[in-house]
């Protein structure tokens, strides 16, 4: 025999109220599954099931006519659910962006004009963000001729995964708000144009082969190669070698002394005190290790000591 619950019983059993029963009734979602002699409402243990789960979907934030639909079989629990999902997801996205400009202005002390720029920086596209910092890498390196470095600059850029977290999206903040920089990108520039004082007057060859060591170097530092590796001492014989080509001097070991004797300490600790800075943030961003601050230059004149 099925029995039938009076609808004070069913509002114990599911945690709805007697008037959201009702409503549910009256709306058509689901109804009594009965009457009394007085005309109360009765329910079976099928429409309490159904209620039970009406009242879920309700708190999940179903509206009654994707409840309907779905009780009706208009539509699938899979494809509500995945709806729903999709919608929550993108709200949570734009509540951690909010609150990652939110963090920024605590910790920043932001004036009130910059905020609205800050929420249009992290509210950027993917193809925003990639044409911003292609265009800064494009600026500070326009009239080098050293197309594979030149490469790896650009290629080192930001990635934001689909579902970042706060801190990524407060390092791309500061991050779009540097590149867009102007004294920072003066700054950048006027590094590069010095690294690379008469580079035009190469031979195109060998200034391509030098640029390419450069490149090599620089994945290496990033990857933690040791100085002392057999890759390590590769690169800097090639390093020197190159060098002793395009200076005209056939003494490598001479060329060796002379790459030592010109320390680049207080030129590279600028390039560091720059780059470094925007490494650190691209890494954040990206959820990789954070760079050990050494610039490609370093790490090869360190490997040319060690020959």
């Amino acid at each position: 025999m099925n029995e039938l619950y009076p609808i004070g019983d069913v509002a114990r059993r599911t945690g709805l109220s007697v008037s959201a029963i009702r409503y549910y009734a009256d709306a058509g979602v689901i109804a009594p599954s009965g009457h009394t002699d007085a005309g109360y409402r009765l329910y079976d243990v099928r429409a309490i099931a159904s209620l039970e789960l009406v009242r879920t979907l309700r708190d999940l934030g179903a509206g009654l006519d994707e409840i309907r639909r779905l009780l009706a079989g208009g539509t699938t629990l899979h494809d509500l659910a995945a709806a729903h999902l999709e919608l929550l997801e993108a709200r949570m996205r734009d509540f951690q962006a909010r609150r990652a400009v939110l963090r920024t202005v605590v910790r920043q002390q932001t004036p009130a004009e910059q905020v609205n720029l800050m929420h249009k920086l992290v509210s950027m596209s993917d193809d925003d963000r990639a044409r911003l910092i292609e265009e800064f890498w494009t600026e500070v390196t326009a009239g080098l001729d050293l197309a594979d470095l030149v490469g790896e600059l650009v290629r080192m850029r930001p990635r934001l995964p689909d579902d970042p977290a706060v801190e990524q999206l407060e390092a791309w903040i500061e991050l779009a708000d540097t590149v867009r920089d102007p004294a920072f990108r003066s700054a950048v520039r006027g590094y590069f144009r010095e690294t690379f004082r008469g580079a035009e007057r190469w031979p195109e060859e060998e200034a391509e082969r030098l640029a390419g060591i450069l490149t090599e170097a620089m994945i290496a530092a990033r990857g933690g190669e040791p100085i002392d590796s057999a890759r390590a001492r590769e690169l800097a014989n090639r390093y020197v070698t190159t060098l002793a080509t395009l200076t005209g001097d056939p003494d490598v070991d001479r060329v060796r002394r002379q790459v030592l004797d010109a320390d680049p300490g207080p030129h590279t600790a600028r390039g560091t005190a720059l780059l470094g800075r925007y490494h650190a943030l691209v890494a954040t961003i990206n959820g990789t290790p954070r760079p050990s601050g050494a610039l490609g230059s370093v790490w090869l004149y360190r490997a040319v000591g060690a020959l």
